[in-house]
């Protein structure tokens, strides 16, 4: 049961920092090149692109 929550908070926290770094990048670094920006901008897609993944595998496998 405490695994299963854990692995929830992972997910959720993996996820809202994905939005937060892309968020940080598109507009407050202004500094940075622009391929710099979109390569931290995939990044953070990545990031939330997992958290989605792994919601959808939490939901559709009951372990």
């Amino acid at each position: 049961m405490w695994q299963r929550g854990l692995n929830w908070a992972a997910i959720a926290m993996v996820g809202v920092f994905g939005l937060m770094w892309v968020g940080i990048v598109i507009y407050a670094d202004q500094g940075s090149s622009l391929w710099m920006r979109v390569v931290q901008v995939v990044f953070g897609f990545l990031l939330l692109s997992w958290a989605v993944r792994k919601t959808f595998w939490m939901l559709t496998n009951k372990v």
